[in-house]
């Protein structure tokens, strides 16, 4: 290594790539943008890197070969599912199952049951491709009927002939015996060499048949999509010459290497957003803030995640786009809510925003790429939020007439003032956000009002006033990063595997305490040799772990989380009273007295990344060299304008306070300031927006 040591996060979003890159000596950290190009995701990494070659002065092969860490958070396998533009996929499961993924465990997703005109959700695999064999394990772990070889083979001619890319493979109660999967699986690698085999039980080993078989098969869809994203983009930062392999941003809130991405494809699924709340926390640490919601507006979507008391949720077990998931992810609320968010009429001649989108191509109408739909981004421009000399520092032109015949499309079928229109998408667009923000906090028991709200993505600053006003938020920080801040979150994150099996017991002998705590030893002990081989030694390897524990006699199951301890009769109650105290949290009761259980159990394994050094922005004092000058900028519904104050952001120093209404002009985002907030830049580069009492 020379004297320079870089960390290179990439998230790739639906209409920017965002590239942040530190410099581990100076702690500097500098952000950059290239719209995302989805026909080919590396050439929006190619031009990212050209952008970050140019600013250092430096080769992009000498910038590469000296990051100790290259980290890459993808929308890849997420667009696959949202598209149904996955690999060709069968599936092979135990005979009379095979309609198990369609059944869905006897009911529609919750919202829906009762819809009876609700369609049904596309399969993955088509009924023809789901073949079923001959075998049985029972729920003790004994084998009923040995396993149909030629049932297999069966299925694999059937698979050559239609052009199946990947298989799944998943048979009822196999996590107590995984003789007939894994045998199952070396008769699909003779007879297809080229497939990609996903097991059920090694990808997801835990109790549920249904979960179990639906997260292999969606695994087994987004396989081959990830796979050749994988290796385009390694093989790209080879030639670079990259001295480490690049790591990948998971949806459990981890890195991992490429290989596993490619095998765990469907841990790729929220890569993107996963890492915002890492972000949210290192942003609030200067002001001792724990209860975190952080909100991401781009231009395609808008994400939400919440963090209470330094832990952020996570889901296991839900459905995703309407497909079973059973590994955990960080739980992220999403909506179509964006820049390019496009406002239309409905039948009963009504305004609407969302939830298509213009996207980078054609993009917003005043974006002069050909787009002609009235968007969020025209809104904002016609309202006098965004320069109309163009972002990224006038590297992306602005068409101010463009922007407003678009909006006088929805402005003259009302009836009303194109501003008036503009004021009207705005508004919508917020109150989407804002419901989607009541569904992570006060449906969920959080007061918001308990929380500061955290601004990432390019467009969310231009919105977040108006946001915490209509949540009762009182605080809002800002990082001049916020339009990067999940590339930032990527490269504060740690390396994390979350590693699982089943132990169906009742907590009531020492035999079953004896096979709970063999259970954890085992599967840390595979964790732990895995992390060692990937460079990370014992003092940089951190384990915690949880339990799927219930009552005898409840149908599900409920998450508990214990500290690293021997599992034995002296220490048992331990883990029952946190049991309790859990189910007392999520349901108000607790029966003490009755015997608890133990479905499933999880070890998080953490390889601990050195972090970053903090950077302090020298003091300001001399505010008004920030002003660049003023605008007209609408802040209510009349359509009124008023004369704003505009502000450089680069001028700003450490201590700077201006008061609203303002607007302050970074290069990557604009904030909008509305009437009765304070805006002060703490000397760690975030912008503290309080509201004026």
């Amino acid at each position: 290594m020379t004297m320079h040591h870089y960390r290179l996060g990439i998230d790739a979003g639906g209409t920017f790539t965002d590239f942040v890159i530190a410099d581990r000596t100076s702690g500097e950290v500098k952000l950059f943008k290239a719209l995302s190009t989805p026909s080919d995701p590396t050439r929006a990494i190619e031009n990212g890197l050209k952008l970050i070659s140019a600013d250092l002065g430096k080769p992009i092969e000498e910038i590469i070969s000296n990051c100790d860490l290259c980290i890459n958070g993808t929308t890849v396998g997420l667009n696959a599912l949202i598209t149904h533009r996955g690999g060709k996929t069968g599936l092979i499961c135990t005979a009379g199952h095979e309609d198990s993924i369609e059944i869905r465990n006897g009911h529609k997703e919750d919202g829906f049951r009762y819809d009876p005109e609700y369609p049904a959700a596309t399969m993955l695999v088509p009924r023809y491709l789901r073949r079923g064999v001959r075998e049985r394990v029972l729920s003790d772990g004994t084998i009923r009927t040995p396993l149909h070889e030629e049932d297999v083979r069966a299925a694999c001619e059937l698979f050559l002939k239609e052009g199946v890319e990947s298989v799944a493979i998943s048979f009822v109660w196999s996590v107590l015996d995984q003789t007939h999967e894994r045998r199952a699986a070396e008769i699909v690698r003779e007879m297809m060499p080229d497939v990609i085999i996903t097991i059920g039980s090694e990808l997801y080993p835990q109790v549920r048949e249904y979960t179990r078989t639906s997260t292999a098969v969606t695994n087994a869809y987004l396989a081959p999509v990830m796979r050749r994203y994988v290796n385009a983009v390694d093989a790209y930062f080879r030639k670079l010459g990259a001295r480490q392999p690049v790591r990948y941003f998971q949806s459990n809130g981890g890195l991992a290497i490429g290989q596993v991405m490619s095998d765990r494809s469907v841990y790729a699924i929220n890569s993107g957003p996963a890492s915002a709340p890492q972000a949210g926390l290192y942003v609030g640490a200067p002001f001792n803030h724990k209860n975190v919601i952080t909100v991401d507006m781009g231009g395609t979507s808008f994400d939400i995640t919440l963090t209470r008391n330094g832990q952020t949720n996570l889901n296991k077990n839900i459905d995703f786009l309407r497909y079973r998931i059973g590994v955990p992810m960080i739980q992220v609320e999403t909506l179509g809510a964006g820049g390019g968010s496009i406002g239309w009429i409905d039948p009963l001649g009504l305004l609407q925003v969302g939830p298509q989108s213009a996207g980078s191509e054609p993009g917003p109408a005043c974006y002069g790429r050909g787009g002609t739909e009235p968007t969020t981004s025209d809104a904002n421009l016609v309202l006098g939020y965004l320069n109309p000399e163009g972002l990224l520092g006038g590297k992306l032109p602005l068409d101010v007439e463009k922007a407003r015949a678009a909006i006088k499309r929805v402005a003259n079928p009302l009836g009303i003032t194109i501003e008036q229109a503009a004021y009207g998408m705005f508004a919508i667009v917020n109150n989407n956000m804002v419901n989607g923000i009541r569904r992570v906090s006060v449906e969920r028991g959080y007061d918001p009002r308990d929380f500061v709200l955290v601004g990432a993505g390019g467009a969310t600053a231009a919105h977040i006033t108006a946001l915490a006003r209509e949540m009762g938020i009182d605080t809002i920080i800002l990082p001049k990063l916020a339009s990067g801040l999940c590339a930032f979150g990527q490269i504060i994150s740690d390396v994390k595997y979350n590693y699982m099996a089943p132990a169906p017991q009742r907590l009531d002998n020492d035999a079953a305490y004896e096979r709970i705590d063999t259970l954890f030893r085992e599967i840390e002990a595979k964790a732990i040799e895995h992390l060692k081989a990937d460079g990370f030694d014992a003092d940089n390897i951190e384990i915690k772990r949880s339990l799927d524990m219930r009552y005898v006699g409840q149908v599900h199951e409920c998450t508990v989380t214990i500290d690293n301890f021997p599992i034995n009769a002296s220490t048992i109650d331990k883990v029952k009273e946190a049991f309790h105290a859990r189910h007392e949290e999520l349901y108000t009761y607790a029966e003490r007295q009755s015997t608890v259980e133990v479905v499933n159990l999880e070890s998080t394994i953490y390889g601990k990344i050195e972090k970053l050094r903090v950077p302090q922005y020298p003091a300001g004092g001399n505010i008004d060299q920030a002003l660049k000058g003023h605008r007209d900028a609408i802040f209510d519904q009349s359509g009124k304008a008023t004369r704003t104050p505009v502000y450089d952001g680069a001028k700003f120093g450490a201590g700077d306070t201006i008061h609203g209404p303002a607007i302050i002009e970074e290069v990557t985002t604009t904030i909008v300031i509305e009437p009765d907030w304070t805006c002060t830049l703490h000397e760690s580069g975030s912008y503290l927006l309080t509201r004026n009492k």
